[in-house]
């Protein structure tokens, strides 16, 4: 077990490398069971939910060979189980990913319900929705079990645009008979990224990056070398992290296409960066004044599907916005409880009004002060931490394996921005 000591009030300034999207590396890990050639990642990053994935193969029998830092190898030649170990599937919600490929290669998978992050309720019906239309028996009897003597392409409308569903009825539909349109489809970076890498492979799917994706089954997959691309989602948090402190970065290995809804969403604050070929720049002297709608009328950041404001940005905001001068409206709008964590905020002196549990009127700028938090999950423990740098005093944060799940070797690259923040043993 870890904990954070943080002493704030020091801004942070250097330069950091954008780390592997750590949404695209675990359904292109569990992509990986759809063939018995070899396949090469590359940029996957280093973290707890990349490890417990690569874990989870392994318990498979695929072989998970690391060639280079962030590089691995991996050969599914010799799969020989069907079940997700239940200690490794409740570690991390990603580990339903693996029903796809297993229904495509093995024609069963089973596993307990996937844990993850405690943010709310996360239905899994979607999944059942797509991979039943394609011909699978769905039992929830306990364990998650899904059974198919053949995969067959379908017409599928989503109920909702969830990504993970998108990446398991994509996955199964690769290697369906005949040809599956799926509309309402999730378009995140990483769904994109996981498509691209199938593709790589031999499948034939059109329609990426789009709502609508159309793919046609084939009998085989070979093996492929792909690169995971960056994560806006630690880029945002880097950003939000600078500006809160009043510090500058520069962050390289950007896809700049994928910053526009986070650029707008920081322009509310008054914050903004330039752009140099695949970096960004964030300076030190930024504006931090809320800029109101027309009207005067209080402005809200609201979370929504892709290509709009990602939710897991929304506790990073939340956190930013209690450094600005002004009054904003934070709306997420998926997760029941991932908003919570605010009451921690505010006792560290924030000005926050939680309505409910999906908004939260942020009033800024306040004077935190240095206190003892717990991770609830990924992104809030993120926020929790740009939080402790800002604050007067010295913050201890626990349950930081939540905040490591999602971030690559934090506690150095902080330390490399001139963070005074050390990893404790306890």
């Amino acid at each position: 077990m870890y904990e954070y000591h943080i002493e704030g009030g020091f801004p942070i300034k250097g330069t950091i490398a954008a780390s592997g999207n750590k949404n695209a590396a675990l359904p292109c890990i569990a992509a990986v069971l759809l063939t018995d050639k070899e396949v090469t990642l590359r940029n996957i990053p280093d973290i707890e939910d990349t490890g417990v994935m690569i874990k989870i193969l392994e318990c498979l029998g695929v072989t998970a060979e690391k060639i280079a830092d962030n590089t691995w190898k991996f050969c599914a030649k010799n799969l020989n189980s069907h079940e997700i170990p239940s200690e490794m599937a409740k570690k991390i919600r990603a580990s339903i990913l693996f029903a796809g490929p297993l229904l495509a290669r093995l024609g069963k998978a089973q596993l307990f319900p996937p844990g993850g992050d405690v943010i709310g309720r996360r239905r899994l019906d979607t999944h059942f929705l797509a991979l039943t239309e394609l011909g699978a028996r769905v039992s929830t009897d306990g364990q998650l079990s899904f059974t198919a003597n053949k995969l067959v392409g379908a017409d599928i409308f989503l109920d909702e645009a969830s990504v993970t569903a998108t990446e398991n009825a994509v996955m199964a539909a690769s290697m369906a008979e005949g040809t599956t349109i799926l509309t309402n489809a999730a378009s995140e970076p990483h769904v994109r990224d996981l498509c691209n890498m199938l593709n790589a492979m031999g499948a034939d799917i059109s329609g990426v990056g789009s709502n609508i994706l159309t793919i046609k089954g084939v009998k085989k997959l070979h093996g492929c070398d792909f690169k995971i691309g960056p994560d806006y989602m630690e880029i945002g948090s880097f950003i939000g992290l600078a500006a809160a402190t009043r510090g500058s970065i520069k962050i390289t290995g950007v896809e700049q296409r994928d910053m526009r809804s986070i650029r707008l969403a920081f322009g509310r604050l008054g914050i903004t960066w330039t752009t140099e070929g695949d970096s960004i720049i964030v300076g030190n002297e930024q504006n931090m004044q809320v800029s109101p709608d027309l009207g005067g009328m209080i402005p809200k950041i609201d979370d929504s599907p892709w290509p709009g404001f990602p939710p897991d940005l929304t506790s990073i905001m939340t956190v930013v916005a209690t450094q600005v001068e002004g009054t904003v409206l934070i709306h997420e709008k998926m997760f029941e409880s991932r908003m919570f964590f605010v009451d921690k905020l505010i006792g560290m002196g924030a000005r926050i009004t939680l309505c409910d549990p999906h908004r939260a009127v942020v009033s800024g700028p306040s004077l935190l002060r240095g206190t003892e938090l717990v991770s609830p999950d990924v992104r809030a423990g993120m926020a929790m931490v740009i939080a402790a740098m800002c604050a007067r005093g010295e913050s201890i944060i626990k349950n930081v394996y939540q905040v490591e799940r999602g971030y690559e070797h934090l506690t150095e690259k902080l330390q490399s921005l001139g963070a005074h923040i050390e990893r404790i043993t306890v």
